[in-house]
């Protein structure tokens, strides 16, 4: 008798054990899908910033600034649902803005236009990278809290289920290919 109870205790020691295990490497998984969400806010917020730099000095013809500064400016001031939204059309923006290679020549010319040009890219060609992080993380996430011991235990806490960010974010091909 004595001796089943110490193997149920062992048991369920082995168990807590290997849940507690589960639950830590879930709340890893949590933090570093905030970290990864964090640069992907600062990524975001750095090109929409640069863009709104670049729309504002005069560097362009005044109907590529306006719809340049409108769709950074519609980026910042995003609500969180409306965020992916807005982040796109800033994408789309940008190509359409330096899809001509005389646009882009016409901003590396102007006073400070080099500069701005190069910051700008280093800008865009960073989202992609951030928000491919950041799904990484919410895939993992997403994949450990389908298990059915997370889900039976609630390891996940009242966590919220991880979302991915999903927004276009190709880069302009003038701006992105240089280094």
């Amino acid at each position: 008798m004595i001796e089943t109870v110490v193997w149920i205790v062992v048991g369920l020691a082995v168990v807590g054990v290997y849940l507690s295990w589960t639950a830590g490497r879930l709340d890893r998984l949590h933090v570093r899908m905030d970290a990864a969400r964090a640069a992907l806010d600062a990524q975001l917020v750095r090109r929409a910033s640069v863009a709104v730099e670049v729309a504002t000095s005069g560097a362009m013809d005044p109907a590529s600034s306006l719809v340049l500064y409108e769709a950074a400016h519609a980026a910042r001031q995003a609500e969180e649902e409306q965020r992916e939204v807005a982040e796109s059309e800033l994408s789309q923006a940008l190509r359409a803005v330096f899809g001509d290679a005389s646009q882009v020549e016409a901003l590396r010319e102007a006073p400070g236009g080099e500069q701005a040009a190069e910051e700008l890219g280093a800008a865009v060609r960073r989202v992609p990278m951030a928000r491919r992080f950041h799904n990484d993380a919410v895939r993992a996430a997403r994949a450990l809290r389908t298990h059915r011991k997370v889900r039976w235990f609630r390891l996940a806490g009242h966590a919220p289920f991880p979302l991915a960010f999903e927004m276009d974010d190709e880069p302009p091909a003038l701006l992105a290919d240089r280094p």
